[in-house]
């Protein structure tokens, strides 16, 4: 298949994905009766305001959202735990959730940039910074252009693009682009590329794992942002000039996002190192966030 009509399957089982997730975290979920709302902000960054929330005090980690999400899509008990130590930031990317747009194009260097920019107007000049998915190549990104903003890296469910990126085999790209079915069906396929098949059975209920998701991003941005990401080339032939202490991390069952990537990285970044999760998917932060905030708390 060439790689063309691959990225045209891939982003529009995306696109299908996040509608879906949308719809079950925002209708079915409620929220845990431990979690600690932090207030909503907004500041100006270059030609937009960013919404972002902070949660604890001490040095700053900045965590990148992946594609179509908002803030209130990380794990609130990932949060509590990091925060207990760092200041945690956590925000709304360029046009998704409570973050506005402009008509800039949308591109991955140009959210690397609304994210110093983002550091720039909170007065940080060094920070940890944490990126899933599709954040990650932001977080990349901002390793190589800006090595003196970031202290330590961390890349979840990561990949470095282009040629080099190991993509979900032919029966996660069936399931991706699999319209057919009840919304129940769709909801277990989500299910099933998010998690583990042994880890769903003993846990078949979402709404004791997924935050409440209480944002939503318009259809036209979440389109922008497909395109963005079918435009980045990647940055797998640079990676081995990113000089800090990096802590790749995947789940061994991750099928969006191949293990495999993360090994790549592995061997191309001088100063990394890899967390693989046992039993774990893309939505590992989910399924474990005492044990993964532990790792990160030791890397950190």
């Amino acid at each position: 298949m060439k790689l063309k009509t691959l990225s045209i399957f891939i982003s529009i089982g995306i696109i299908l994905c996040a509608c879906i997730i949308i719809i079950i975290l925002y209708s079915n979920n409620k929220k845990a009766e431990n979690q600690k709302e932090a207030e909503i902000k907004t500041i100006v960054v270059d030609d937009i305001e960013i919404a972002y929330q902070e949660y604890g005090q001490g040095y700053p980690l900045i965590m990148i959202m992946g594609y179509s999400g908002t803030m209130d899509m990380w794990s609130i008990e990932l949060i509590e735990k990091l925060s207990s130590q760092y200041r945690v930031i956590i925000f709304d990317n360029r046009g998704m959730g409570r973050s506005t747009a402009s008509d800039k194009e949308f591109s991955i260097d140009l959210f690397t940039e609304d994210t110093a920019e983002l550091m720039k107007a909170l007065d940080i000049d060094q920070a940890n910074i944490l990126g899933w998915s599709m954040g990650t190549y932001m977080a990349q990104n901002l390793s190589l252009k800006y090595p003196g903003k970031i202290n330590k890296l961390i890349l979840y469910g990561a990949d470095c693009g282009g040629d080099e990126a190991i993509l979900p085999d032919e029966d996660t790209l069936a399931k991706l682009t699999n319209t057919s079915g009840s919304q129940e069906e769709q909801d277990e396929i989500l299910l099933s590329l998010l998690f583990p098949a042994e880890w769903l059975e003993a846990n078949p209920d979402p709404s004791q794992y997924f935050p409440e998701i209480t944002e939503q991003s318009s259809p036209a941005n979440i389109d922008r942002q497909t395109q963005a990401w079918l435009n980045w080339p990647g940055i797998c032939n640079q990676i081995d000039q990113i000089q800090n202490d990096t802590l790749v991390i995947t789940g061994t069952d991750d099928i969006l996002t191949p293990p495999e990537n993360s090994r790549i990285i592995l061997n191309k970044i001088p100063n990394a190192s890899l967390l693989e999760i046992n039993n774990a998917g893309h939505g590992l932060m989910y399924q474990y966030p005492d044990q993964l905030a532990e790792y990160l708390l030791v890397f950190l």
